[in-house]
């Protein structure tokens, strides 16, 4: 069962989470984005110990179409994105993915 959270982005969107106590996590500096995001995001996706990947809302944008697709349709690992001013809707469909129901349907 995967149980690991993993944190891919820049070394100052990392650090927090390092402190907090999580241990996978991919720097990608932010001079290296275009070069190595997409490499970093699919070693977190294919690490079979990881069940949560956390990266910011911008850093999935700069991420290949092939790469962003896989992301957004990744139901474990599930990826959460923060940041970016995203608002509750895509959080809601975020969870909506991950557990495969909708909590808040009216």
């Amino acid at each position: 069962m995967s149980q690991e959270i993993a944190v891919v982005g820049s070394p100052e969107f990392t650090t927090g989470f390092r402190l907090a106590g999580v241990r996978r996590f991919e720097n990608v500096p932010e001079a290296d984005k275009d070069e190595r995001l997409d490499d970093a995001v699919e070693s977190a996706l294919d690490d079979e110990g990881v069940g949560i990947v956390v990266m910011h809302d911008d850093d999935v944008e700069r991420l290949s179409r092939t790469v962003r697709q896989r992301v957004e349709t990744s139901v474990e690992p599930v990826v959460v994105t923060l940041g970016g001013g995203t608002g509750s809707g895509n959080l809601r469909e975020q969870i909506k993915r991950a557990i495969g129901i909708d909590l808040m349907d009216e």
